[in-house]
């Protein structure tokens, strides 16, 4: 199973050649591989799988799929306990269900 979360894109440099970019999970900022995603502009969502944005979404989708991503963790939750943590907001502070803490 592959997953891909989205993120939304905060910046863009070069790193040996490679267009690489600083991607906001909810407010953990993590480094991505943006070779092919190369019309990304900072502000956009990218969707990341393995350190590799792999497609430019917008941020209604962007909130559908951590929407979805919540639902999942909330559901093993209630069944097996709490793994996970809390659900994702995107990095405008939003959740699914309302303002993030």
């Amino acid at each position: 199973m592959c997953l891909a979360i989205p993120g939304k894109l905060i910046d863009i440099n070069n790193d040996s050649g490679l267009p690489m970019g600083r991607v906001d999970y909810a407010g953990t900022i993590q480094t991505a591989c943006l070779a092919y995603v190369p019309d990304a502009v900072p502000g956009q969502y990218v969707l990341v799988h393995a350190g590799f944005a792999i497609s430019v979404v917008d941020e209604e989708e962007a909130h559908r799929t951590l929407a979805l991503w919540n639902e999942i963790v909330e559901a093993h939750a209630r069944e097996e306990g709490d793994p996970f943590g809390a659900p994702l907001a995107l990095s405008r502070g939003d959740s699914p269900k309302g303002p993030a803490t």
